[in-house]
Formats: structure tokens, sequence, C-alpha cells
């Protein structure tokens, strides 16, 4: 019989350690709706673009694949493969990182095109990740720091783009913005008044409540329940890569976009959730199965998948690291990929209640990255990487409608014009190599 100190559920502020499956599953389950929608929306969006467009049947195989594809790279992560995976609480899911990029290949050169990319695209971020070693000491604490506060500064439009409904025609309609307030107040309130571990239920209880105020307001669809029938097997390659080397160079520097991403996401959630440095390791593991997985992803037909700063900013906010409990989120979400019925169900949730859920953890990623720049210490060289990279990274992607970006070459245009992300991890990697070691001495004297 196992001790309460091996298998209880103060073990979720825990890496390791076992938790009741009956009080794990709320807790996994909560990681999951947090990103459900968002991990599906990429791949209608590329789907859409496409040239000859796909189907609707077509996109549907595609979305059930990607569930499944998400549910196993999470478990990689979670539990690592030889070097592949961090063995970290990280959820894994596809990206809206790569939509421009991958919406243009998409476009010009067809699905198949797109397949082909993702693939060489993967197998380069996932081998960058094992050489980590060799190349980590250009991204010292104060560059990962701004990167994540850039990365919670470029949420806010996204959740706020959730609160108001999403793409839906009826943005900011006041249904809409009622359910996504009332969802922000339950969370809020359960968080408030909930005693012990529930009270890391919030969001949970918010999605819950916000889902029912939404099916009484006519908010929620469910005649596509069974629309994909009770069992289904995932599809393999379900369109033959073709490999096109414009499409592959673009989609690769759009993986190094993303590794910058994943790097920021891996070192704030153990910042914010361990409370201590990265590992070396980890972050090699978090790459490689960043890149890897998504590799994996090309062959069942779906865009990359990397880590979900939606879920970073969950266990900032919850503190809920067990893996144990985050795997019982992955296994939930493979059976929305076998089990169509559980997917679509997933799928109905609102987007007004995910806005209402998502807004404040997504601020808590900020404040993460302002946390890390305060332990990297005020020295005029960590002042000047970190304000300088993100006031250009924040001023340059907030002004593209002026036009800022025309004199820059396409490529260009679709990598950085629209990510605050990738402007602030170049330009503080860049200061980070040319600025003078020794530059506060220098003041000093």
């Amino acid at each position: 019989m196992k001790s309460e100190s091996n298998c209880g559920i103060g073990n979720i502020y825990q890496l390791e350690g076992r938790v009741p499956a009956g009080k794990a599953i709320p807790f996994g389950l909560q990681h999951i709706l947090a990103m459900f929608v968002a991990n599906l929306a990429p791949i209608t969006i590329i789907a859409g673009a496409a040239q000859p467009a796909l189907a609707q049947p077509e996109i549907a195989v595609l979305l059930q694949n990607a569930m499944f594809v998400a549910g196993i790279a999470t478990l990689i992560q979670l539990y690592p493969v030889w070097k592949i995976g961090s063995g970290l609480p990280i959820v894994m899911g596809v990206s809206f990182t790569f939509v421009a990029v991958l919406s243009a290949v998409a476009a010009g050169s067809g699905y198949p095109a797109v397949i082909g990319a993702v693939l060489v695209g993967g197998v380069f971020e996932g081998t960058l990740g094992l050489l980590v070693k060799d190349w980590s000491k250009v991204i010292p604490p104060i560059v990962s720091a701004s990167v994540v506060t850039a990365i919670g500064y470029s949420l806010f439009t996204v959740g706020t783009r959730s609160f108001g409904g999403g793409y839906a025609e009826d943005f900011g309609s006041a249904v809409n913005l009622t359910i996504g307030a009332v969802t922000l107040i339950v969370c809020l309130v359960w968080n408030s008044l909930a005693k012990g571990y529930l009270k890391q239920l919030s969001v949970l209880v918010g999605l819950i409540v916000g889902y029912i105020l939404s099916f009484f307001l006519g908010k929620v669809d469910l005649s596509l329940i069974m629309s994909g029938g009770a069992v289904a097997l995932p599809r393999l390659l379900p369109y033959m890569p073709e490999f096109h080397v414009s499409a592959i160079v673009s989609t690769c520097i759009i993986f190094l976009v993303s590794a910058a991403e994943t790097i920021g996401d891996t070192t704030a959630l153990v910042s914010s959730g361990l409370n201590r440095e990265i590992e070396g390791k980890e972050m090699s593991g978090s790459l490689a199965c960043d890149g890897y997985a998504s590799s994996v992803s090309s062959i069942f037909g779906c865009p990359p998948v990397t880590s979900f700063s939606q879920n970073v900013g969950l266990i900032a906010m919850t503190k809920v690291v067990n893996r144990f409990t985050i795997m019982t989120g992955a296994v939930c979400m493979i059976l929305a990929g076998l089990l169509p019925p559980i997917g679509n169900f997933f799928a109905s949730l609102p987007e007004s209640v995910l806005g209402g859920c998502t807004i404040m953890m997504f601020g808590t990623i900020l404040t993460s990255g302002i946390q890390m720049i305060s332990r990297c210490g005020f020295s005029q060289r960590n002042i000047t990487i970190a304000s300088l990279s993100l006031a250009v990274g924040i001023g340059f992607t907030s002004a593209t409608e002026s036009g800022i970006w025309d004199i820059f070459p396409s490529i260009i245009r679709s990598v950085f014009a629209e990510n605050v992300v990738a402007v602030v991890f170049v330009l503080a990697t860049i200061l980070n190599l040319v600025l003078p070691k020794d530059m506060d001495i220098r003041k000093e004297e």
C-alpha cells in the first residue's frame, strides 16, 4: 500500500509522484481544454488556403490526426524517448506560428508541398535541439527572459480575439462578451473562494460554466458530434509529400522562430512552475521533441506541433506541474483522436469561453518574463538587451500597417512583420553578441 507522500493529491505540485487518477484527470483535462480549439484552427486555415482547397471530409481527417499526434508528442515531452523529450509538463499542439508561411506554400504549390516542407523542417529543428550545447551559449538568461516577455505580450491579442468570439461573424457581440466575462468571473471567484487543491481547478470550472451558458444562449452546435462515426483510426500519409526548395527554406526559417518560442516556453515553465533554472538536457530534449514530432505530424498530414504557451500560462497560474497528471490530459487527447465524438464535443467549445479562461493566463506569462529579467539583474547591459529588443519588437510589429516593413523582401516580412517573438529573439541575440561584456565596468570607470 502506497503512502500518501508517494501517491497523494499534494503531488500535483511536484514533477514526480503519482496522483490518484480520479483527481488527476480533471487537472489534465483542464490543460487539454485550454488549448483544444487553438490546436485545430491552424489546420483549417492552411487547408482552406490550399490550391486546390481541401474538401471538408479531408479536413475532418486531418483534425482527427492532429489530436492524436498532439497527444503522442505530449507523452514524449513528459516521458522522453532517448534524448527526445524534456521530461517536463509541456503540452504540445499544432502551432499558429507556421500559419502564414504554410498558407502561402499551400496556395502556391499545393498541400503536399506543405507536408514535404514540414517533414524536412522538423528534422532540421530536431537536429538543432540535439546539438543545443554547441550553440546555447548565444542564448543567455537575459535573451530567454526577453523572449518569454515577448511571448506573453504576443498572446494578448490572441486572448482578446478569443474573448470576443474568435473569427466568428458576430465577433464582439454582446452575447460573446457576456460569455467571456462570465467565464472569467467564475474563474476568479472560484480561485478566490475554493480551498486546497480545488483552487487550481478554476480554469476547468470556468470552462464548464461558460460552456453551459453558451449552450443555453445558442452558441453550441452539437449536430456534428457523430459526424465522424464512433471510432476512427488515424490515417498515415493522407497526402504524399512533395519537396520544393523555396517551401523548405522558408519553412525552416520559421522553424527557427518556433525554436525561439519553445526555448522561451520551456524556460518560463521551469522558472514559474519549478522555481529553478532550466537545464541543458531539458532545453535540448524540448527542441528535439518539437522538431522530430513535427516530422511525425507531417506523416499524418498535419502542420508542425510545438509547445503551447497557453499551458505554460496555466502552469504559472496553478503551479500544477505533475507529469502523471498532465499525462492523463495527453491520454484524453489521444482518445479524442481515436473517438471522433469526443473530439467533436471538445471542438464545440466556443471561443468566448476559451477567451474568458485564457486572457489572465497570458498575463501570467508576461509577468513571468518580467520576473526572469529581474533575476538576471538590472545591469546596464541587461537593461539594454531587454529594453531595446522589446521596444523594437513590439513597436515594429505593432506598426505593420503603417508600411514600415515595405522595403524588406517578402520572405523577411512573412517571418518578422507580425511576429514579435521572432524580432525580439533575433535582436536580443545580436545585442548579446555585440555588446561588450564589460560595459557596466566601463560605465563605472
